[in-house]
């Protein structure tokens, strides 16, 4: 198992980070965690929308590619939710105090830099699924500077 704090693996910037925890890491996979608590991104009354999962799945996807660049001895680079399918919630909000567990796996990975995950967040008696398509381009500001100019 790799042991990198969350902030090196996830390059979104210390204020946006929601993760807490990477549980456990492995060549496909991923599980991180997170407690909800009322300085949480968009908590409000009731907790957290469930739909922010789809956030947390991400964040779980990036800490994922940062450990497996780290282990390769590459710099940790920023990909791109391109779409999520089939993903429903139980409840509507994660409520204060929550434990989320968040894993990934990935199952596809195309040379073109395109990458499906297969993820879940387990909480209490509860939990989603879903699958997030994901683009990670190799060279990122080749990437940016087409996009710009299109």
């Amino acid at each position: 198992m790799v042991k990198y704090p969350v902030l090196d693996l996830v390059p979104h910037g210390s204020s946006v980070v929601a993760l807490d925890t990477i549980e456990s890491y492995s060549d496909h996979t991923m599980v991180a965690s997170l407690t909800i608590n009322e300085k949480s991104f968009l908590y409000e009354e009731f907790g957290v929308p469930t739909w922010m999962g789809v956030e947390y799945m991400g964040q779980t996807i990036a800490a994922y590619a940062g450990a497996k660049a780290r282990t390769e001895n590459k710099p940790v680079k920023i990909g791109f939710l391109v779409g999520t399918r089939r993903f429903e919630s139980p409840v509507s909000h994660f409520e204060l105090g929550s434990k989320l567990l968040i894993s990934v796996e990935e199952i596809i990975n195309n040379a073109q830099g395109l990458h499906v995950f297969s993820c879940k967040i387990e909480w209490k008696d509860f939990f989603i699924q879903s699958n997030l398509n994901v683009y990670m381009p190799e060279n990122i500001e080749e990437f940016l500077e087409r996009a710009l100019n299109e």
